[in-house]
């Protein structure tokens, strides 16, 4: 078909938005709640144009052949700024402690657009702000009733978030239903337009540990941050910053900075073990773990699947161990004298580090974790120069990895990376569908039916197919969020799939120059093992934990004073 835009001639498809066809044809059309990962909601009607004389959203107004769309004009213009300043009413401006803070959309639309501000009275001020256990919080006053966060629980399955009518508006809140509990994926924060949600203690305290005095510092970088870290100083989708951030956590206070992707080759070594063990005992299917929202969701939401999640403790996790219980010996440091923060790309981390069931003892292996978001932030802070920064190599014995461990940043890294380590051999994956990537392998004559799956609610999907079928798949890996941890809750925005994917091919290179592949040859893993690692015992303390079926967690609201309201 053919269309007219601004009174050129364009030819569309069928079925095509007036968003779309503008996109394709480098035209701009200012939108907010648009998200691609998101079904269309067209509720902040900033993207109006003029299609045949009528006002109408370009998000979700179709094409049809001669159409004549007009996307500027003094009236559009007029209607975008008062649908900017009515959207501004109830969003309360916290933009010091906001996801967005210099990258806002809703500034920039009021600066392209002249709309003031302030000109009607804020209608949220007096909402609450829901703690969801140690990991996010959600302020509702800053909500500009979009609905991404809706729709995108929906969509991993959760349906935690919910709509309460509150007058002539609708509020986003915690769903009562006993049945429904958050897992803390983040992925509301992401999709959020208006910062409205984040990390527990986002921005506020990422100060706290680097006033500890008579602490040995220790950092940890999970392998996903140093493909997106980069995108908070200008520098482009998925370039590899790994180097560039050693430097300046070592410039913020850092002792030592270690690669969590050794982490993930321990975690790889371990759980390749307990595939052959299961496969040998018939204990199948095995789900992998190192993801703490999925796990939170079998805790939860599929129970009688606790036992098929391998007791391989996450990287991080593991990694902060031999750090505390290892390291510190050979260095001379009490284990108390160390503090361990992980630089994750995920707001689940928060909370895994609360688990009792990771503790060594009465230790906790990582004592923060800080969001990819967070540590941006304070180098900007700090005016630590990021983008400029020199490259410095993480530091021995834990600063080398092989390939496979820097590919746990990103869907299927962690299945293959075990597979690899035990048969040498790559597996090769076909897409089933949307989210989910299946093989069929060979080893020692057993077949061996492998599923990799991204995004919670293409998981469930799986796993009510194993309620089916218990054997249709043998080895699951599962992470919560999309594109795995490269789109985790924890990263910088905006996000979307064009994103995720120049991460993956960011993450992917910084891996190739890798000279060890296999995590079994990496020759710190083999040491470690020789030296601490000795006993059976030892490693179930340092790589091992335990799972337990979740109750509904209590959700705690306070007023925009921080005084409890429940």
């Amino acid at each position: 078909m053919k269309i007219k835009i601004n009174g050129k001639e364009v030819k569309v498809k069928e079925g095509e938005t007036i968003l779309e066809v503008a996109k394709r044809n480098d035209l701009h059309i200012p939108t907010l709640c648009f998200h691609s990962d998101v079904k269309i909601s067209a509720s902040c009607r900033i993207c109006i144009v003029s299609a045949n004389g009528n006002l109408v959203t370009a998000c979700s107004t179709k094409v049809c052949e001669g159409m004549e769309v007009i996307t500027n004009s003094l009236e559009i213009d007029k209607a975008r700024k008062t649908n900017l300043e009515l959207l501004f009413s109830q969003h309360q401006e916290e933009c010091y402690d906001c996801i967005w803070n210099l990258n806002c959309k809703m500034l920039d639309l009021a600066k392209e657009f002249d709309a003031r501000i302030n000109i009607f009275e804020d209608r949220k001020s007096s909402y609450p702000i829901y703690h969801f256990g140690s990991s996010l919080e959600f302020d509702s006053s800053k909500c500009i009733d979009c609905r991404n966060c809706i729709d995108i629980c929906k969509k991993q399955g959760v349906e935690f978030l919910d709509l309460q009518e509150n007058g002539n508006l609708m509020e986003t809140v915690p769903s009562e239903k006993e049945n429904r509990d958050c897992v803390y994926c983040g992925q509301c924060i992401v999709h959020c337009p208006a910062g409205s949600f984040e990390a527990v203690g986002e921005f506020e305290k990422t100060k706290k540990p680097l006033k500890e005095k008579n602490k040995t510092l220790i950092f940890q970088i999970a392998p996903a941050v140093r493909a997106t870290i980069g995108e908070e100083f200008g520098l482009p989708y998925g370039f590899p910053s790994m180097e560039k951030l050693v430097t300046c956590l070592k410039e913020i206070g850092g002792d030592k900075v270690f690669d969590v992707s050794i982490g993930a080759d321990f975690t790889t070594v371990e759980e390749s073990k307990e595939l052959l063990e299961r496969v040998e005992e018939n204990r199948l299917p095995m789900l992998t773990s190192c993801c703490p929202a999925w796990v939170k969701f079998i805790e939860f939401y599929y129970p009688e699947f606790i036992p098929n999640l391998t007791t391989v403790k996450s990287p991080h996790i593991i990694l902060g161990g031999l750090v505390k219980k290892h390291l510190a010996q050979k260095i001379g440091v009490l284990e108390s004298e160390v503090t361990v923060i992980s630089v994750m790309p995920c707001v689940a981390k928060k909370e895994e580090i609360e688990r009792e069931q990771i503790k060594i003892g009465n230790l906790k292996p990582v004592d923060y974790v800080m969001t990819t978001r967070e540590v941006a932030r304070f180098f900007k802070n700090k005016k630590i120069d990021f983008k400029n920064a020199k490259n410095s190599p993480a530091d021995n014995p834990f600063g080398d990895p092989s390939s496979s461990g820097v590919s746990y940043g990103t869907s299927g890294g962690v299945m293959s990376s075990a597979f690899f380590n035990i048969s040498g051999e790559e597996a090769e994956f076909k897409e089933e569908r949307k989210g989910l990537k299946v093989a069929k392998v060979n080893y020692n004559g057993n077949e061996l039916r492998l599923a990799v799956v991204h995004g919670l609610g293409n998981a469930k999907k799986v796993l009510e197919e194993l309620k089916e079928d218990p054997l249709k798949y043998h080895y699951v890996e599962a992470m919560a969020c999309y594109g795995g941890c490269i789109g985790g809750g924890g990263q910088s925005v905006p996000m979307n799939e064009e994103i995720r994917k120049k991460r993956k091919e960011g993450l992917c290179l910084s891996g190739e120059d890798k000279k060890v592949k296999k995590a079994k040859d990496n020759p710190i893993i083999n040491s470690t093992y020789e030296d601490f690692l000795k006993d059976e015992e030892v490693i179930k303390e340092i790589c091992h934990t335990s799972y337990k079926k979740k109750e509904k967690s209590f959700i705690r609201k306070t007023n925009q004073k921080g005084e409890n309201e429940n």
